[in-house]
């Protein structure tokens, strides 16, 4: 197969349209057989659900080129799980997890030729999405449902290396308890949309949200989990039941444990201890881990002894076995590695 002529080094993380994508609609209480079709583009009646009550899900998850050559995703069970979790959150019919993960195969399968090669840096995004498509006047739960599936090849998230970032406390809460926070919801990012401006307007590169109860605990960011490295080698990473549980957090936790021999502990953190940890970073699937080098609160600064030249030590061998696992350089785990062809 013959690959598309695209720069693959030069990709930014940016919208391009691939050759298929992959539909199945929900009516009369059950969801059709779907297809591949290629048109992009979605007609909706201007009282969609989707459109007056903000009823969609969404997921995220990327194919690669192996080192073998063969293309895969990462733990796509997972992300069928967690969009059946955020269906049921906003009374939205679930898709079935097996098929999730066959629309999945399908819509890569089709688009192939746009999966970047080993060793590009550059890789396929995977936005599954699923939202409410038929007239919803009144504030209740759509009846008709689209649910769909589209890739873009995307460039490496750190372009000359992964530099650590600096982060602010911010404000705003991102989620309040007994909400959303838990569940990939549009409107959970259209809220947070306001603070991420302003926070780049401040000059930095993401927010620190803590809980809306106390605010005396650590949380994540718009669209990261947070993870910290203390003094003696430990991974601890955030536990609340207002966060999103981050498939790339749960298998940094595995690697850390089961490839690397580090002690790790979920719990809850709280701010005031943040400033004795080592080293820091944002998790998620488009950067696996990003470093963060300092935090401000209100001007007071909270800076990590791994610095702002380079990834901490812990830190990037996290970074280095996950994304080996990713790449086909490192044996995985049973089941983590699905694979396309």
């Amino acid at each position: 197969m013959e690959k598309k002529n695209i720069d693959w080094s030069n990709l930014g993380f940016g919208y391009i349209e691939t050759d298929k994508r992959y539909v199945a609609n929900y009516k009369d209480g059950k969801w059709d057989d779907g297809e591949l079709i290629s048109d992009a583009n979605i007609v909706l009646n201007e009282c969609a659900g989707v459109l007056q009550y903000a009823q969609t899900v969404f997921e995220g998850l990327k194919a690669y080129t192996t080192e073998d050559g063969r293309i895969v995703t990462f733990r796509p069970d997972l992300n069928a799980q967690r969009m059946e979790d955020s269906a049921k959150r906003l009374e939205m019919p679930v898709f079935p997890k097996e098929r999730f993960v066959d629309a999945v195969t399908k819509t890569v399968k089709a688009n192939a030729a746009w999966v970047p090669p080993y060793g590009s840096g550059a890789t396929l995004y995977i936005r599954p999405y699923m939202f409410g498509s038929d007239s919803v006047i009144g504030v209740s739960p759509a009846n008709e449902y689209q649910f769909r599936v589209f890739t873009t090849p995307v460039g490496p998230y750190f372009k000359g290396g992964a530099k650590p970032i600096t982060i602010k406390i911010s404000d705003f809460d991102r989620a309040a308890p007994h909400g959303t926070g838990h569940i990939k919801a549009g409107l959970n990012y259209a809220m947070s949309l306001h603070a991420i401006v302003r926070a780049h307007e401040e000059g930095y590169a993401e927010n620190m949200y803590l809980d809306a109860a106390t605010r005396t605990k650590v949380e994540e960011t718009g669209g990261a989990n947070f993870i910290f490295i203390t003094k003696d080698k430990k991974v601890v990473t955030p536990k609340s039941s207002s966060i999103l549980p981050s498939i790339t957090r749960r298998s940094l936790l595995y690697v850390a444990k089961e490839y690397l021999g580090l002690e790790t502990e979920e719990r809850e953190v709280y701010l005031d201890e943040v400033k004795d940890f080592a080293e820091c970073g944002l998790c998620g699937t488009a950067a696996v881990v990003s470093p963060v080098g300092k935090i401000v609160d209100h001007g007071k600064e909270i800076c990590f002894a791994s610095g702002m030249e380079e990834m901490g030590p812990v830190t990037k061998q996290l970074y280095d076995t996950l994304t080996g696992i990713q790449m086909g350089r490192i044996e995985a785990p049973e089941g983590w590695i699905h694979v396309i062809e």
